[in-house]
């Protein structure tokens, strides 16, 4: 099986063994805490689950900074994005060598991990908004990320973590969230060799459907890993739940057995563009992926970044053997109402280049929001139907 990232195994940080989770839980409750917020928080459940292997923790901001500025710690490390612990409020917690973090997405705040804490460090709103240009390639704070990022705090807290709990996300989606430990052991209890991941945060409309299909055909993978992000998300995206449900639904139905795994994982959406797109693949070979797809406009939002930038990304910035798993890279697909079939648009002929079924997202949803399911050749009908009875039980 492929190697992880900058490893020869995964480095999850969950305490697995339940008398030392059981001690460190007791240990805890003496502790200096520190309540998350929810991108640090979404941080240690990545580390816990093994998808940020080989890091042992929050990154210090001399490290940080080297990552937004050139995609690589500061002792060469490949990596797209900061994984970081900024915080407004030291007070709990200043002067304390080891602290509890608490959840600050569960009732009650319960302890989510135990932090050394190598350094506590200022960091400005200047500082953070050069790390964001980096990043995000903008300081525009209407950008979601830009807006999330700039606001995390002012001190930067650095150090190896032990995560004892893996937020709302095991308890909130028993059948859907694993960690890249037990995506990997599945895997090799499939008896797949080759296996091609897709990411997504909204449901899977026909074009969707039909990549992860050409993606498996074209590369002869033994399975498609549907992977779908169940953090938090922008106003307006659709429930992580309703979500599930859809793609579950779609897979049922029109895969055959044993040839897809619908998964999910615990983070908060960055909208990065292509420095996700990067952590993305990343984080799929950690998985045990041998390929990823990346579509367009893949983790964009807005405007803000370049139809292909996120595929483009992985030749200008992505130093070659940086990244073991192989990049799938995807046109805009749409059903082609010529052909009868969907297909990239890249590979459309001359005569099939304008009849493409294409809809904006605001008009699927004033359709589901209207109870019309939108056109088979667009959306499966049973897709539809789940999405209309969530539009309709937010009217």
């Amino acid at each position: 099986m492929i190697k992880p990232h900058g490893s020869e195994q995964l480095n999850p940080l969950y305490v697995a063994d339940e008398a030392k989770r059981a001690a460190l839980l007791e240990e805890a409750q003496t502790l200096p805490s520190l309540l998350l917020n929810s991108a640090a928080a979404a941080n240690a459940v990545m580390l816990g689950a093994g998808y940020f292997t080989p890091l042992n923790g929050y990154m210090n901001l001399a490290d940080a900074k080297s990552v937004a500025n050139s995609l690589k710690t500061t002792d060469g490390l490949f990596w797209p994005v900061p994984v970081v612990n900024i915080t407004n409020d030291i007070s709990a917690i200043e002067g304390a060598s080891r602290i509890a973090l608490r959840d600050p997405n569960v009732e009650g705040n319960p302890v989510l991990a135990v932090m050394n804490v190598d350094a506590i460090e200022d960091v400005t709103v200047e500082e953070l908004i050069a790390m964001a240009v980096e990043i995000f390639g903008t300081d525009d704070a209407e950008h979601p990320g830009v807006a999330t990022f700039t606001g995390l705090g002012k001190y930067v807290l650095s150090g190896a973590i032990e995560v004892l709990n893996y937020s709302y996300f095991a308890a909130d989606f028993p059948d859907t969230f694993r960690t890249a430990v037990e995506i990997r052991n599945e895997i090799a209890d499939r008896g797949w060799e080759k296996v091609v991941a897709f990411q997504t945060r909204n449901p899977m409309h026909r074009a969707h459907e039909e990549l992860c299909r050409m993606a498996q055909e074209d590369l002869n993978t033994d399975g498609i890993l549907v992977h779908m992000l169940l953090g938090k998300l922008k106003k307006g995206d659709i429930p992580a739940d309703v979500r599930d449900d859809c793609i579950r639904k779609m897979v049922d139905v029109y895969f055959p057995e044993n040839t897809v795994m619908v998964t999910g994982y615990g983070f908060d959406m960055l909208y990065a563009g292509p420095r996700e797109a990067v952590l993305h693949a990343l984080f799929r070979q950690n998985c045990g992926c041998t390929h990823f797809i990346v579509g367009r406009d893949h983790a964009g939002v807005g405007d803000y970044y370049g139809g292909f930038d996120a595929q483009t990304i992985f030749d200008e910035k992505v130093p070659a053997g940086a990244l073991d798993i192989e990049i799938y890279r995807a046109d805009h697909t749409a059903y082609s109402k010529k052909l009868n079939k969907v297909i990239m648009m890249k590979d459309a002929p001359d005569h099939a280049k304008e009849d493409f079924i294409l809809l904006s997202g605001t008009k699927v949803r004033q359709l589901l929001g209207d109870g019309i399911a939108p056109p088979p050749e667009f959306s499966r009908p049973e897709v539809a139907e789940i999405l209309m009875n969530y539009y309709r039980s937010t009217q």
